[in-house]
């Protein structure tokens, strides 16, 4: 039974394992290491589908297929898809149970257990929603590791070199940003900072926007269908801005032809307010570390968003040190991840290293506020960039005379008003009436690597101790609760892996008709449908031809290759067995 290490992303998700003395990336069933995390329902309702079948889907059945969940994690939206209604845990539990089929085909053997990455500046609702993912993907999830804590374990893999560096990981909807210290074999986490609700999806957005303005179109008027084919091309048009400029980004909008002209400083212009939400976490985060610029090393890529050309002249502007972006930013988490499991199964090649991580927020308890007595304060008991497992105590008095009882309630965060801050439970004791600051109680909080916090209240005078694990009871389920809801989810199929193949491909066709329009739709439906035809055959060697014939045709399209029009006239799918590509 094996341990993986999972990086569960907003735009894609990977596993890997440690194995033969590395991290080893697992392909998916179509042969990609990158499985784009979105879930959708087929055309009857009655399979999952996840990856890249549902992203191709986004397009032509966007009431069917959602994506970007991750970004909910931890709360309690419910999202609505094919009429049902699913939590952002119950969609990742899809991604992650089709990502421990792809590992168990990959190894031959059962998968138990999984490390998982989080953004660092996930609070405790989103660790214990993604811990919660994981249980309801029939997995085991002990461990839970930071993001840039997994990047910084991929890059001390390759560099042996005592080194000050910091990771900026720029994903689909996440920034995380962390000062990293490496020397001899341990990897000391010394701060981190970031931003839950930045990355690639927000600079599509913006492209977007500047794509409807400048073509007189007003969003809210616009269907979900339009929406999805202008973000889409709104992303390719991002990603093209990293290898040549100007682009052209073009739709035809309901018989409209749209389009407009963009640079990278046509970019950072629509999305200036971006940019500089980059800044405030990389400030923050060398503050809380009491380092500068200067006393970095280098700099670490991390996530899809970070390969934009002008996210990295961005960076590079602000901190002036050599970038690296050696391990492919879209990966490296995963790798990471890897290696971590490789840890946590005591891997003998890997066991000696040492991985410290830190608490992401301050967690403290509730003092009374003596201008308000019903607003409470935020009193710190371990703060934020503590080296984990922490432990830490405070003392705490009585406010009023013949006060009989304590009331701790426990927060996470920096504000100083407990509203302001993430309630995570309370914790009471009772305690000789007296006068007012004659009785008090000692209250430890201890903080594992894992996320668990436990918290310990003593009454000086008496010596009796309370204690609890404190657990946000709105995403973490008792072993019964989750076993029904695993039995609920389980009932809903995901598409076999040898069904998914041909799928794929149809799917990207689907979509890429969507987009198109004129002769290119009609070519696209006519060779759907020939598609279809040579399926219905079951005949394993020419559906293995055509579908290399179909994807050859839809790189074409989707790439307006210079022989375009050649190619076109004469494209057919060959009828017979000569040639076997797979």
């Amino acid at each position: 039974m094996a341990i993986v290490g999972i990086d569960l992303g907003t735009t894609n998700s990977l596993v890997c394992v440690f194995k033969d003395g590395k991290s080893t990336l697992i392909p998916n069933s179509i042969g990609e290491f990158l499985t784009p995390s979105c879930v959708g329902f087929d055309d009857d309702g009655e399979k999952i589908l996840v990856g890249q079948i549902a992203k191709d889907r986004l397009i032509s059945h966007p009431e069917l297929t959602v994506a970007s969940f991750k970004r909910f994690m931890g709360t309690d939206v419910k999202i609505q898809l094919a009429g049902r209604e699913f939590t952002a845990p119950e969609l990742s539990s899809f991604v992650i149970r089709q990502l421990k089929d792809d590992a168990e085909a990959y190894l031959g053997e059962e998968v138990t257990e999984a490390v998982i990455s989080v953004p660092a500046y996930f609070d405790d609702n989103g660790r214990n929603a993604t811990k919660l993912a994981g249980e309801l993907a029939g997995l085991t999830v002990e461990r839970i590791i930071n993001e840039p804590s997994a990047a910084a374990l991929a890059y001390r893999e390759n560099y042996d070199e005592d080194a000050t560096f910091l990771v900026v990981d720029l994903g689909g909807g996440t920034l995380d940003v962390s000062v990293v210290d490496a020397f001899d074999n341990i990897i000391e986490i010394v701060a981190v900072s970031g931003d839950n609700h930045l990355g690639g999806d927000d600079f599509n957005i913006a492209i977007a926007d500047y794509f409807c303005k400048e073509n007189g179109l007003v969003v809210s008027e616009l269907s979900a269908e339009t929406k999805a084919i202008i973000l889409k091309q709104a992303e390719m048009c991002k990603i093209a801005l990293n290898s040549s400029e100007p682009v052209l980004m073009y739709a035809n909008i309901d018989g409209k032809e749209c389009s407009v002209t963009l640079t990278n400083k046509k970019l950072v212009e629509v999305s200036a307010s971006l940019f500089r939400r980059i800044e405030i976490p990389i400030g923050r985060a060398l503050r809380d570390a009491n380092l500068t610029v200067k006393d970095l090393d280098y700099v670490v890529l991390v996530g899809g968003s970070s390969k934009m050309h002008s996210v990295q002249k961005y960076i590079e502007s602000l901190i002036g040190v050599e970038m690296k972006a050696d391990i492919d930013p879209d990966r490296v988490v995963g790798i990471g991840a890897g290696v971590v499991s490789g840890i946590k199964a005591r891997n003998e090649e890997i066991k000696d290293t040492i991985l410290t991580d830190i608490c992401p927020f301050t967690l403290g308890t509730n003092i009374i506020n003596r201008a308000k007595n019903e607003d409470p304060l935020f009193s710190p008991i371990i703060e934020r960039n503590t080296t984990l497992p922490a432990s830490k105590m405070g003392t705490y008095y009585t406010v009023s005379d013949n006060q009989d009882k304590m009331v701790f309630k426990i927060y996470q965060g920096e504000n100083m008003y407990c509203r302001d801050n993430l309630f995570l439970g309370e914790i009471s004791i009772d305690v000789p009436k007296k006068k007012a600051a004659e009785e008090c109680c000692e209250v430890r909080f201890s903080y594992d690597i894992n996320g668990i916090l436990e918290v310990d209240v003593k009454c000086v005078s008496t010596g009796e101790t309370k204690s609890t694990l404190i657990l946000n009871k709105n995403i973490k389920l008792t072993e019964e609760e989750i076993a029904a809801k695993r039995k609920t989810l389980d009932n809903l199929k995901i598409l076999p892996r040898d069904e998914e193949v041909n799928k794929v491909v149809l799917a990207r066709a689907e979509r890429l008709f969507a987009e198109a329009f004129a002769e290119t739709r009609d070519i696209i439906g006519n060779n759907i449908s020939r598609f279809l035809e040579i399926l219905a055959t079951q005949n394993d060697r020419k559906i293995r031809c055509a579908r290399k014939d179909f994807t050859r045709l839809l790189d074409v399209i989707e790439n307006r290759e210079d022989s375009f029009d050649v190619f076109m006239r004469e494209f057919e799918f060959r009828d017979d067995d000569e040639e076997d590509y797979e």
